[in-house]
């Protein structure tokens, strides 16, 4: 198992959630990537992009360094803003 490690740019996304069950479903999403299984998730730059098919199309993104690290999150409609971000995250990580 894997450990997760956020970085303050996720912490800050995920905690400004309003919808509690698409914050559950995000926790749930990060455990199974915690054991090996990335579902949904499209990788790019080595970056990998976990999309969760909820509300408004959930975006989280990632790198693997021994551990896990969630660089941000964000939904469909803010996903050019967020790759950029995670582009830029993953070269401080």
């Amino acid at each position: 198992m894997k450990a997760i490690r956020t970085t303050p740019e996720y912490d800050s996304w995920f905690a400004n959630l309003r919808d509690a069950r698409a914050q559950n479903r995000i926790d749930v999403r990060l455990h199974r990537l915690s054991l090996g299984n990335a579902g949904d998730a499209k990788f790019f730059d080595g970056i990998g992009e976990l999309r969760i098919d909820y509300g408004p199309g959930y975006r989280v993104y990632f790198v693997e360094r021994g551990d896990v690290i969630v660089l941000c999150g964000g939904d469909k409609r803010t996903q050019p803003r967020d790759i950029k971000t995670a582009r830029k995250l993953s070269e401080e990580y």
